[in-house]
């Protein structure tokens, strides 16, 4: 059996959100209840947003949470531990 394997595209959406809002990591950050830290680490991928966090976020970005994750037909899942 073949398990999927689902790239996370958060921090993508957000750049591209904040870009086309002209708005600052700061400013991104009030709209959502977060730092500009932490807006700064999603966007290098450094961490992610807390589960809580991942539906406003969503709605914020006006998608859905499974929109943040993208299948990976590519992968070999053979090397993937789990």
């Amino acid at each position: 059996m073949s398990i999927p394997f689902y790239r996370i595209t958060i921090s993508e959406r957000i750049k591209k959100y904040r870009r086309e809002n002209d708005l600052s990591q700061k400013a991104f950050g009030r709209l959502v209840g977060v730092s500009a830290q932490a807006v700064y680490k999603w966007e290098q991928d450094l961490c992610y947003p807390d589960i809580f966090t991942l539906p406003r976020l969503a709605s914020f970005l006006g998608c859905s949470t499974d929109d943040f994750f993208i299948k990976d037909e590519g992968t070999d899942t053979k090397d993937i531990c789990i």
